[in-house]
């Protein structure tokens, strides 16, 4: 179980904002705790839970508030029909944080966090189109090519991977093959084909309120 304050930010938002989390023990302390707060506080107010479930995605993306604010902005231009993918604000948006090379990266199981996927890329492990990119917000597109640099094949960060590859669903957006270590983004991903991080209807009312 993860402890410190990583371990009280995920009590306050719920434990899918950070893999090393998403234990029983860790559900079971945490419910333990949302009871007693319960019990010592009247009802939420819709700004509370707006700014809770805001939080919740943005610290599940690992994302800082500046950064944040930008895919939200994007998003919401889409309802004026400047989105490429002609969606909803919502599913906008819920594009915009899937397609960050970084979860891309996670997503594939190459790394177990996206921590350390973010870290993954930045120290050049990753090529995109067969070059070598260290911006973990890298906004990739459907036709992508994604793999592990040939020089960082051996390297320890990927020890377990197999392992991991094999227990991770993959989501029907992405391929990806194990032997060559190669992968393309095949479509855009939607709630359907990637569990958004939480309730984005929300999280937009919260910047548009």
């Amino acid at each position: 179980m993860i402890t410190g304050p990583r371990y009280k930010i995920a009590k306050r938002l719920g434990a899918t904002v950070f893999e090393k989390a998403q234990t029983q023990k860790f559900a079971l302390s945490a419910d333990r705790s949302a009871k007693n707060k319960r019990r010592g506080r009247g009802r939420q107010s819709e700004y509370g839970k707006q700014m809770l479930e805001k939080q919740k995605v943005r610290v599940t993306y690992g994302l800082p508030e500046r950064q944040f604010r930008k895919y939200v902005h994007v998003a919401l231009a889409s309802a004026g029909g400047e989105s490429k993918s002609g969606g909803k604000p919502t599913e906008r948006l819920h594009e915009l944080l899937e397609l960050r090379l970084d979860n891309v990266v996670w997503r594939l199981g190459l790394a177990p966090t996206r921590r350390a996927a973010r870290q993954m890329v930045a120290h050049g492990h990753i090529t995109v189109a067969d070059k070598k990119t260290r911006v973990p917000s890298h906004a990739l597109q459907a036709g992508d090519r994604i793999a592990v640099r040939n020089g960082s094949l051996g390297h320890g960060i990927l020890a377990g991977f197999s392992d991991r590859f094999s227990e991770r669903s993959l989501p029907s957006w992405l391929s990806w093959n194990p032997q060559t270590m190669e992968g393309s983004v095949i479509e855009r991903p939607t709630a359907a084909s990637a569990d958004p991080a939480g309730d984005l209807t929300t999280v937009l009312s919260f910047y548009t309120r």
